[in-house]
C-alpha cells in the first residue's frame, strides 16, 4: 500500500510518500509562503520524481488539526479533491498524533506543543507502550500556566517539540524542572508521519468521510466568537455559521 501525506497545518508546508515499511519520498518547507501556492506544485514534483502518479496510490492522508484555521482549510480542501476525483480513501490524522511521533519510543511523557495564539496552546499529552504512540489526554487548547497545573499532578520527566517551544520553551523549563526539549528538526510537523499514521488507519478500515471531515479545531474561531459576540442567543443557546 502506498499513502500520500499532507500537512500545512502550521507555517511547514510538507507533503510525503509512504509505503508499508517505507519512506519513499518527502518535501517540507518551513519557511513563510502560503500554502495555496506552493503544496500542488510540491505534490506534483514529488511524484514526479518518484516515478508515480495520483493512481499509483492507494489512500490520501491529511493533517486535519489543530493548527491554523487558513492552512488546515486549505489542506482538507486539497485532499478531499484529490480524493474524490481518484476515488480513494482519504486519512484524517491529528496534527499532535503526527509531531508527536517524530520522537520514536521517547522514554517519559511527550508534548507537542503548537502556538494557538491568545496566550495558549494546542497540546495534548502522549507516551510510547512497547512500539505502539498513546495518547494518555484530550486535545487541548490551554495556556501554558493551566498546561502545567496537569504537568505538575504527574511529576514525570516530559519532552516538548513544536513551533511552541521557541515561545513558551523558557517559562516551562523555569517552571517544570522535568522539561526536557527535543531537537529543532524534530519539531517541525512532517507529513511523512501523517502517511505513515494514515497507512495504519487505512489498514484498519479507518477512512474518513470525504464529505463530511471537518478540520480539528479545538477551539472556536475568531469569526465565530465575534459573530456569537454580536448576535447573543437570549437562550444561551449558540447556532453555527
Amino acid at each position: 500500500m502506498r499513502v500520500l501525506g499532507l500537512d500545512s497545518a502550521t507555517n511547514v508546508g510538507s507533503v510525503a510518500l509512504v509505503e508499508e515499511g517505507r519512506l519513499l519520498a518527502e518535501v517540507t518547507f518551513n519557511i513563510k509562503k502560503n500554502h495555496s501556492e506552493r503544496l500542488m506544485p510540491m505534490l506534483a514534483w514529488m511524484l514526479e520524481e518518484a516515478q508515480l502518479s495520483l493512481k499509483d496510490l492507494d489512500g490520501f492522508a491529511v493533517a486535519a488539526g489543530p493548527g491554523s484555521f487558513t492552512g488546515l482549510r486549505i489542506g482538507l480542501a486539497t485532499m478531499k479533491a484529490l480524493a474524490y476525483v481518484e476515488q480513494k480513501p482519504l486519512l484524517a490524522i491529528s496534527t499532535l498524533d503526527g509531531l508527536a511521533a517524530n520522537l520514536g519510543n521517547q522514554e517519559g511523557l511527550i508534548c507537542p506543543i503548537l502556538n494557538a495564539g491568545k496566550n495558549e496552546v494546542y497540546t495534548a499529552l502522549y507516551r510510547w507502550e512497547s512500539d505502539d504512540l498513546q495518547r494518555i489526554s484530550e486535545y487541548l487548547a490551554i495556556s501554558p500556566e493551566g498546561l502545567l497545573s496537569i504537568l505538575q499532578k504527574k511529576q514525570e520527566q516530559v519532552t516538548f517539540l513544536g513551533d511552541g517551544v521557541p515561545i513558551y520553551g523558557n517559562f516551562l523549563q523555569e517552571k517544570y524542572p522535568q522539561a526536557r526539549f527535543t531537537a529543532a528538526t524534530n519539531s517541525l510537523c512532517r507529513a511523512s508521519q501523517i502517511a505513515d499514521l494514515g497507512l495504519k488507519k487505512l489498514q484498519a478500515g479507518e477512512i474518513a468521510d470525504t464529505f463530511t471531515l471537518e478540520p480539528i479545531y479545538i477551539r472556536a474561531s475568531e469569526a465565530e466568537v465575534n459573530w456569537k459576540k454580536k448576535n447573543p442567543q437570549p437562550d444561551g443557546g449558540s447556532v453555527g455559521i
